[in-house]
This record gives C-alpha cells, sequence and structure tokens, in this order.
C-alpha cells in the first residue's frame, strides 16, 4: 500500500497518541525506518508495557488460545502473552506478513480489542505495522475486512529528526557527521537483488560495529572499515562513507567554501576529495532549496548567489562534476527556478550536459 501523503517521526507519534486510544492503527513503511522503535516510545511515553507479536511467526492458535472443556462446554483460553490484567499496547508487527488463518483471527482482537470471551484490559491499545509490497520483504495481501478495520499511515524518514535522535542516543560520530554532509543517503529504496541498504538501523549498525572496534579512537584497519560499511549500507553509500573518513581533516571544507573562506581542490591527488564535496553540495542544495522560489528567506538566498558563483568554479577545475551537481539523479531535480537561473548564467555548463 503507498498512501497519498507521508508522515515523519514526531508527526507518526503525535497521531499514535490521539488516534491509538479509539482506533487501531497501522503504519506502513519500509523496513528499517524506525517502526518498531516508534511503537515501543510511544508505550513508553503512555506508561504501557508494549507486547509485540510477530505477524510472519504466527499460528491462529498463537491468538485464539486452545479450547479447554468446562463443564458441558468448552471456551478458548487465550495465550498468557495476551491475557493480562493491566492495560497494555499490543503491537502486531509485519501483520501483513501472516497467512489469511492469522489474519481472520485477528478480526475481533483489532475491532472489538476481544478473543472470544476475554476482553483486553480497558485502555489498551491495538497498533500493527507492516512493509510495503515493493520493499522486497515478506509481505501478503491484506484482506479488505482487515484494512477496513483500521487506520491507516505511512511513516517516512526525516533526517533531521534521525539526527536529533541519533546525538540523543550516542550513535558514532563518524555516521553523524557523514548523514549531516549526506542527508540524501540515510534512506535507499531496498534492492531488488540480495545486498545491503541504507536505513536508520542500518546506520545504527554501522555505529555499533565501528564503537566495538574503538573506531576513531585507536587504528582500525583500512580493510575492516570497508568490511563493516559494505556489510551495514549501500555499496554505493558505504564507498561514499569510506572516502570521508579517509578525508576527516576536510570534513568542514564545503562549509568554508560556501562562506568564500576557501576553494574547491584542484590538485590530481585530491580528486577523491572534490568528489565528495561536489555530492555533499549537491544534496545542501536539494535539502535547503524550496521549490517555490518566493519562500526564500535572506539567508538562503545568499546561498542561491554563492552557489551559482560556486558552481561555475566547479566547471573549469572539472566540468563532469559540475553536471553532476545540477543533473538529475534518480529523479532527485534541483527546483526548476534555480535551474532556470543556471541556464541563463551559465549556458556553457548546461549545453554540455546535453
Amino acid at each position: 500500500m503507498n498512501l497519498k501523503f507521508t508522515v515523519t517521526q514526531s508527526e507518526m507519534s503525535e497521531l499514535l497518541l490521539n488516534i491509538s486510544p479509539v482506533r487501531p492503527v497501522f503504519i506502513w513503511g519500509a523496513p528499517g525506518i524506525g517502526k518498531s522503535a516508534l511503537v515501543q516510545k510511544f508505550a513508553d511515553d503512555v506508561g504501557m508495557e508494549c507486547v509485540s507479536l510477530l505477524g510472519s511467526q504466527l499460528a491462529p492458535e498463537d491468538i485464539i488460545g486452545i479450547p479447554q472443556i468446562e463443564g458441558e462446554t468448552s471456551a478458548f483460553i487465550p495465550p498468557k502473552m495476551i491475557a493480562r490484567k493491566e492495560p497494555y499496547v499490543l503491537f502486531l508487527d509485519e501483520l501483513n506478513a501472516c497467512s489469511q488463518e492469522v489474519q481472520k483471527a485477528f478480526y475481533s482482537l483489532i475491532h472489538e480489542k476481544r478473543i472470544g470471551e476475554y476482553h483486553l484490559p480497558k485502555g489498551s491499545v491495538v497498533i500493527g505495522a507492516g512493509n510495503r509490497s515493493q520493499d522486497s520483504a515478506i509481505v501478503k495481501t491484506m484482506s479488505s475486512a482487515l484494512i477496513n478495520r483500521m487506520f491507516h499511515v505511512q511513516l517516512a524518514v526525516d533526517t533531521k529528526q534521525w539526527l536529533d535522535w541519533a546525538y540523543e542516543s550516542g550513535v558514532h560520530q563518524w555516521v553523524i557527521d557523514y548523514i549531516t554532509e549526506r542527508p540524501d543517503h540515510l534512506f535507499s529504496e531496498p534492492p531488488k537483488t540480495e545486498e545491503p541498504y541504507s536505513t536508520p538501523r542500518s546506520w545504527d549498525m554501522l555505529s555499533d560495529a565501528l564503537k566495538e572496534y574503538g573506531a576513531g579512537e585507536k587504528d582500525v584497519p583500512e580493510r575492516i572499515l570497508r568490511v563493516l560499511a559494505y556489510g551495514s549500507v549501500s555499496s554505493a553509500h558505504a564507498g561514499s562513507f569510506l572516502a570521508f573518513i579517509k578525508n576527516l581533516g576536510n570534513k568542514n571544507l564545503l562549509s568554508e567554501i560556501i562562506k568564500g573562506e576557501a576553494r574547491f581542490p584542484s590538485e590530481p591527488e585530491q580528486r577523491d576529495v572534490l568528489y565528495f564535496v561536489a555530492q555533499s553540495f549537491r544534496a545542501k542544495l536539494l535539502l535547503e532549496l524550496p521549490e517555490d522560489k518566493q519562500t526564500i528567506d535572506r539567508v538562503t538566498q545568499q546561498l542561491v548567489h554563492r552557489a551559482k558563483a560556486m558552481i561555475k568554479e566547479l566547471s573549469h577545475i572539472n566540468l563532469e562534476l559540475a553536471q553532476m551537481v545540477v543533473s538529475s539523479d534518480g529523479g532527485r531535480v534541483l527546483p526548476e527556478w534555480f535551474m532556470v537561473e543556471i541556464v541563463r548564467d551559465l549556458p556553457r555548463l548546461i549545453k554540455n550536459d546535453k
């Protein structure tokens, strides 16, 4: 399922606080973007225990329980994990990965918060989550009856909010600094082949690996750093991350160039530094230039003027990298009004790009 609108992590928290007490909520989103962590945080914020069930590993009897004879009749005894005395948050993770029979077992639990004759304690909350069909994850079609019993919302990655979390959670400084420079590398769509790809979870995993090796506090062999990076995030992002680590002394170079305090490196032996700075420059423009020119503030206007001068300077050093800054990248393009100004002010650059 792809919903027309998406929400950030903070917006999702607000939705859960306002909607989940009265209606079950289903969170859609790619693997590794923090769906489970958000539900756990919500449970912590409201002071309730979070009980997680993994849909892909459930059988119907794990939900409805097993029958027990009581005199001349029988009754289903719900599982101990579900049958609790105090209100709690029931998190049905990978709900759309379970079989149709298990989905049926969820109907009354989701709609009426009951299993047979057992009712969840008053105040309990039911939240579901699942991946999208295009994520190359285990996904099965949800029945229309189940879909209609829940409020649906789609979670998107917000780099600024993730960085706030990363600082608070003690994520390795190299990872924080890199994502600050390349916010567009925090998440990549799952590939069709079996290989690592970039998500908030995989960057956190790389952070843990770097901390275990003591990277930054002691020297770690370059080969090991390559194994850690390429084993955690996408190949393209891993290579860029390693280039960033190699050139940590230049991590403030882009800011200095924008301020006019430094110039793009032009020596042949500095090509890897130039490539990383050019990529970071493009990422900054994609992040900070608004679609509507009328909304530009004074600071952004200064960036626009400086950016055009920087692109011209870069084109004299390496025309290919200058073209990379202004070209499309996987469908991502700079604002149309900015490109119009580039065509007007730097026709040679655009002419050679065609």
